[in-house]
C-alpha cells in the first residue's frame, strides 16, 4: 500500500515519502504548512490514491477529545425514562458513535483526517495520546473495550496556531508542506486550469511570487487563492497586457483574491503613493 499521488493532486517527493513513512511505521501523520496549502485536501486524496474511505474529523475551539470516541445523551436518557420508553433499558441507545470509534470499529483501512488539531484546547492533544497510540478505548457506560479491526491512516493536520505537546509530537511522523517552487505551482495550475495559456500563466505567477515577497506583508497569499486567482482572471478574458502594472498603481487586478485584509491593501497603496510622489 504505497501513496504515489493522484491525477488531481501534485504530491511532491517529499511528501509522499512522508505519507508512506507514516504508513509503514502505522503512526499519524502530522501535516503543517501556510493555511491553503493544501494539507486538508491531502487526506483526501490519500484515500482517493489508495481506494480507501475517509472519515473526517473537522476540529473547532469547543471541541473535546472525548467527541471522537463517543458521547454519552443523559438528557435524553433520562427524558425517555420519565416517558417511560423501553429504550432506557438499554445504555446503548443513548451512545453517540465519535469518528475515531467509527474508524476503529471499520471492517476495511480507513483514512481518519483530524483537521486542524491546533484550535482546540492545549490538552486536547494529550489527551488522544493513549486512543492514538493503542488504537484502543474503554466505554464506561457499557464496560467494553473499542479495538481498532484495522489500524486506520490517520492524517492531523496543524496551522500552527498554537504549540502541540512534546509527548503527542513523538508519536507522530511530521512533514512540512513547504509553498511550493515555480515549476511545481505550474503543474498545479495545469491541474486547476488545464490549457491555460503560457504568456498569461508566466506574468500571473511572476506577480503572485513578488507580492507574496513584498516586505511588510502580514498575510501572504497560498496556493487556494492563486487558483482563485487565476480562474477570475480566466473567466474576465484578461491578457497579460491587462495585468501590467507600474509604480503608480500597484495593486493587481482583481486583488480581493489575494490580499485578505485591509492592511495589506493599505500597503500596496501606500507604494503606489510613494512612487506618483517620485514622479513629480
Amino acid at each position: 500500500m504505497r501513496f504515489e499521488g493522484t491525477d488531481s493532486y501534485v504530491a511532491t517527493d517529499d511528501l509522499t515519502i512522508a505519507v508512506n513513512a507514516a504508513v509503514t511505521l502505522e503512526r499519524p501523520l502530522l501535516v503543517k504548512g501556510e493555511p491553503g496549502t493544501g494539507k486538508t485536501e491531502l487526506a483526501r486524496q490519500v484515500a482517493a490514491g489508495l481506494g480507501l474511505r475517509m472519515l473526517e474529523w473537522n476540529i473547532k475551539s469547543t471541541t473535546k477529545a472525548q467527541q471522537g470516541l463517543y458521547e454519552y445523551d443523559a438528557v435524553s436518557r433520562l427524558r425517555d425514562s420519565q416517558l417511560g420508553d423501553e429504550r432506557v433499558n438499554d445504555v446503548r441507545n443513548y451512545i453517540r458513535k465519535g469518528k475515531l470509534w467509527q474508524a476503529f470499529e471499520a471492517d476495511q483501512k480507513v483514512v481518519l483526517l483530524i483537521d486542524e488539531i491546533d484550535k482546540a484546547d492545549i490538552e486536547f492533544p494529550n489527551d488522544l495520546l493513549q486512543e492514538l497510540d493503542k488504537m484502543e478505548f474503554h466505554v464506561y457506560e457499557t464496560g467494553e473495550t473499542i479495538t481498532a479491526r484495522q489500524r486506520p491512516i490517520v492524517i492531523i493536520t496543524s496551522n500552527n496556531e498554537k504549540e502541540l505537546p512534546d509527548a503527542f509530537l513523538r508519536r507522530c511522523f511530521f512533514h512540512y508542506i513547504r509553498f511550493p517552487d515555480a515549476d511545481t505551482l505550474r503543474q498545479i495550475v495545469e491541474v486547476h486550469h488545464p490549457g491555460i495559456k503560457e504568456a498569461l500563466l508566466t506574468t500571473a505567477l511572476t506577480q503572485f511570487y513578488e507580492l507574496r515577497e513584498q516586505t511588510g506583508l502580514k498575510k501572504k497569499p497560498s496556493t487556494s487563492e492563486v487558483l482563485d486567482w487565476l480562474k477570475l482572471l480566466l473567466a474576465e478574458d484578461m491578457t497579460p497586457e491587462d495585468l501590467k502594472r507600474d509604480g503608480v498603481n500597484a495593486l493587481p487586478k482583481l486583488h480581493g483574491a489575494l490580499l485578505k485584509n485591509e492592511q495589506d491593501v493599505h500597503l500596496f497603496e501606500r507604494l503606489a503613493f510613494m512612487a506618483r510622489r517620485e514622479r513629480r
